[in-house]
């Protein structure tokens, strides 16, 4: 097996790509993950929470004995979209939609890989795995979440820098439209015009995420870092 021993914390994996991720290498999930001849331990946490973040991932080293994976996976949107996607404009967007947005996407995949990179950098090994999105490049009606994964490159590219010496790596994956919770409330015309912006005219299976971080997860992938990769069926070539 590619993660044969290995430990893997992944945060936001009771659905979407979390759970397809949590399966590829939240109680209904751990079950699944166990009857797949995995062992897991399903916690809920607050991710911006510094306190409860320090306390899951203690936990999860204290049952495991070490933590060699993070998949930085939890995330939100409050967007301004209306009926019409032009209707969609920063003016609309509210205190609460661009704290909580920025609270839970940037300060929590912050908070998760500070405290994971302490039991990595004691063992000397660890993939971290951050989630940014296609929408970092910029996308009307998602001021917040746009600069939220904007900024997750961000702390990518810096926490690589500052976790290579300790045999840490840490890239990101910028999905294109995918099918999940977060998306299945888009309306369904809004959705038909990005699809139809998508040279493989169709979105993403969460498994075909998992994927992607299954391979960066790996000791394949043990020359990159700092990177980010879009997963995304071609969209971002084709703005």
């Amino acid at each position: 097996m590619r993660l044969a021993n290995r430990v893997a914390l992944v945060t936001g994996g009771a659905n979407g790509i979390g759970r397809a991720t949590a399966l590829r290498p939240a109680h209904a999930v751990q079950q699944e993950v166990e009857r797949a001849g995995g062992r897991a331990l399903a916690v809920e946490a607050d991710v911006t929470q510094r306190a409860q973040v320090e306390a899951r991932v203690a936990a999860g080293v204290r049952q495991f004995g070490r933590l060699d994976i993070l998949i930085n996976n939890a995330g939100i949107n409050r967007d301004a979209l209306t009926i019409r996607i032009k209707d969609g404009h920063v003016t609309k967007l509210s205190d609460e939609q661009c704290d909580a947005v920025l609270a839970v996407n940037l300060k929590g995949t912050f908070l998760c890989a500070q405290a994971a990179a302490l039991p990595m950098i004691e063992q000397r090994y660890g993939r971290i795995v951050n989630t940014a999105s296609i929408s970092a490049r910029g996308n009307v009606g998602q001021a917040n979440y746009a600069a939220s994964k904007a900024g997750v490159i961000g702390l990518t590219r810096t926490l690589a820098l500052e976790f290579a010496r300790h045999g840490i790596t840490v890239n990101c994956v910028a999905p294109g439209a995918t099918k999940t919770q977060m998306t299945a409330g888009i309306p369904e015309r809004i959705l038909e015009e990005k699809v139809q912006r998508i040279p493989l005219r169709r979105m993403a299976d969460p498994e075909e995420i998992a994927n992607l971080h299954l391979f960066l997860a790996s000791d394949e992938s043990s020359f990159i870092t700092g990177q980010v990769i879009y997963c995304d069926g071609g969209a971002s070539i084709n703005r």
